[in-house]
């Protein structure tokens, strides 16, 4: 076992630092990067004077905001991660024969992390890539994923995330998303309408492996529309489950 003496304290509290920035969080003052990352605030701003002075970040006197050169630290990842190679040929096409956007992520404890996207229309207010990250329980992909772990583990994550109503529809109470998991589970995709931004929807189906192991999670994200979700689901399902067993013969 690693001893604490052998870990780098202060490269850990720059990791939390960079992680503070998100898509929704993209200029963060130094009281407002310490609050999210939960250190003090003079840690906090050494940790962003170094980034600024490395080239990780830039500096206009009082936000901070990343620059490209931090997608060094994650790029290199996922070009050696198997997952984003094998699925993007097979996103593509996919999107290309329904006309909207596709996407493949992996759970990070509350999040999912984009492994792979093929665009169409925007749907989202925010631009979304490899490497984008958006709450799980109110997301599509995030509650295929959540739905793959056991009973204790999903209400362990679910207490573990900031469950916030992003918008008048979104699901926060804790027994409502465990019984939407168990649902989920059972008919095999996710629905979401209108519980990340208003306007979205989207159905998502797990990814499983040669082994049986969910893996990835596949969605398609499509704009609300007057038809009731279970047309949506008919019209769109199909397609998904048939890429789902078509990368589950080479997924590893």
């Amino acid at each position: 076992m690693v001893g604490e003496r052998d870990l780098m304290s202060g490269l850990a509290k720059g990791l939390r630092v960079v992680e503070a920035f998100s898509a929704e969080h993209p200029r963060l003052s130094i009281s407002q990067a310490a609050d999210i990352a939960g250190l003090d605030r003079a840690t906090t701003r050494r940790c962003l004077l170094t980034l600024n002075e490395l080239g990780y970040a830039a500096y206009d006197g009082k936000y901070f905001t990343v620059t490209p050169k931090v997608l060094r630290l994650g790029t290199g990842c996922l070009a050696t991660m198997p997952l984003p190679r094998i699925v993007q040929p097979v996103l593509d096409k996919l999107s290309e024969d329904i006309g909207h956007s596709t996407s493949v992520s992996i759970l990070d404890e509350t999040e999912i992390v984009y492994v792979a996207r093929a665009s169409q229309r925007r749907v989202m207010s925010i631009s979304l890539m490899p490497g984008s990250r958006l709450p799980a329980y109110c997301t599509s992909m995030g509650r295929v994923l959540l739905a793959a772990l056991n009973v204790p583990d999903r209400r362990a994550t679910l207490e573990r995330s900031d469950l916030r109503s992003r918008t008048p529809l979104t699901m926060t109470d804790i027994d409502a998303l465990l019984a939407e998991l168990v649902e989920s589970s059972e008919r095999g995709y996710a629905v979401i309408d209108q519980e990340v931004e208003m306007g979205l929807r989207s159905i998502a189906v797990p990814l499983i492996n040669i082994r049986g192991q969910v893996v990835a999670a596949l969605n398609v994200g499509l704009p609300a529309s007057a038809a009731p979700m279970d047309d949506v689901v008919e019209r769109f399902l199909p397609s998904l489950l048939s890429v789902q067993s078509e990368l589950g013969r080479m997924l590893v």
